[in-house]
């Protein structure tokens, strides 16, 4: 969990991881032209005329180690070219397969053959197909990140696949069709869980129209003996939001279950149903890592979360520091003498120095 007051760079983090994957699964230039260019990506600083991702990662419980990185300079005319690319993975103490590439030009590799190296692509993207480089492109271009609009969901869709919902949750009706026939186990417990959140309700289910598909609940109302039916049009923000997240932490494909970021899950949800939403955090964090950016003290609220599954953010003079929690937030938490939500309502929650401290870009 990132949390932070508004405006401290939570959005901004997750928004780095799935530029990231949208750079490999894509391409860097789409990535780059949706956020405005290069030149509304990089820093905002008089001196900077680049920008740079690190990631180090921990693979399959510990089997793998490693750290992909790269770094795009801006041109001067306003263009952009990948100045530099890296990446070691291997397993921890033994030697490590690694790839160097400068400006276009591989400088240094393990292989003995390697794909040729361009400077406007991500070279990770030609790499995935040399074995010992394809869990890192698999793990980094499956991130998703959701910022779910209840508004979208209302609407009627155009039918599709279905494979991944997209980022808004526009396409939330196909992605239920989707599981409804090949893991019905998967929408069983979404409409589980979604029962607990927003009572009444036993079902939710893709409507076909001519051309169109919208999302359909059934939920029980009154003595009466049979569920009403209600279209999604109908149904509240905070319910459309729930369903939303919920499709998002257990909706995805087993090849597709990376990593998966969600922008304030809470946002709409009466504050009783907090705790079940942290369930399902939970439960979904079983199969895939999952981030959440947060500032509601409701969902902190719980005395189950642990110091080491928050991240402190913290905005100083423009410059955004994220952390593990400092030394007394991290010892009231451990020592139940308050939960992270009463800390968070004192502004307590801060990042230590250390943890905040960033590594170089490339090693």
């Amino acid at each position: 969990m990132l949390v932070g007051p508004n405006g401290s760079g939570k959005s901004n983090f997750l928004d780095a991881l799935r530029l990231t994957a949208q750079a490999l699964d894509e391409n860097l230039d789409n990535a780059l032209r949706e956020r405005g260019g290069v030149g509304e990506v990089r820093r905002r600083s008089r001196r900077s005329t680049s920008l740079g991702i690190r990631i180090d990662f921990v693979i399959d419980n510990d089997a793998l180690v490693g750290h992909y990185a790269f770094q795009v300079a801006v041109t001067g005319d306003g263009d952009y070219r990948v100045s530099r690319e890296q990446c070691r993975v291997g397993v921890v103490d033994d030697e490590f397969d690694f790839f160097d590439v400068r400006n276009g030009e591989l400088a240094g590799s393990t292989q003995r053959v390697m794909p040729p190296a361009v400077s406007d692509r991500l070279f990770l993207a030609s790499a995935a197909g040399i074995d010992v480089f394809r869990p890192v492109f698999d793990g980094l271009s499956t991130i998703t990140v959701y910022n779910i609009s209840p508004d979208a969901m209302r609407r009627p869709q155009k039918p599709e696949t279905g494979d991944l919902l997209r980022r808004d949750g526009s396409n939330v009706a196909s992605v239920i069709g989707r599981l409804r026939r090949e893991r019905p186990a998967a929408k069983e417990r979404i409409v589980q869980y979604l029962s607990r959140i927003v009572s009444g309700i036993i079902d939710v289910d893709r409507k076909t129209l001519p051309g169109w598909e919208v999302i359909e609940f059934r939920q029980e109302i009154g003595n009466d003996p049979h569920p009403w039916r209600f279209p999604g049009s109908s149904m509240s923000d905070g319910t459309l939001r729930a369903l939303g997240v919920l499709v998002a932490l257990f909706g995805g494909t087993t090849a597709l279950a990376g990593p998966v970021g969600i922008e304030e899950p809470e946002s709409a949800l009466h504050p009783a149903a907090a705790g079940l939403l942290l369930d399902a955090l939970r439960d979904a964090s079983e199969a895939r890592q999952v981030l959440v950016t947060t500032h509601s003290p409701d969902l902190l609220d719980s005395p189950m979360i642990r110091p080491e599954e928050l991240l402190a953010v913290r905005a100083v003079d423009g410059v955004t520091a994220i952390g593990k929690v400092d030394d007394a937030g991290h010892k009231a938490i451990k020592e139940s003498l308050f939960t992270p939500g009463e800390l968070l309502r004192v502004d307590q929650l801060t990042p230590s120095r250390e943890s905040s401290q960033h590594p170089e870009l490339f090693s």
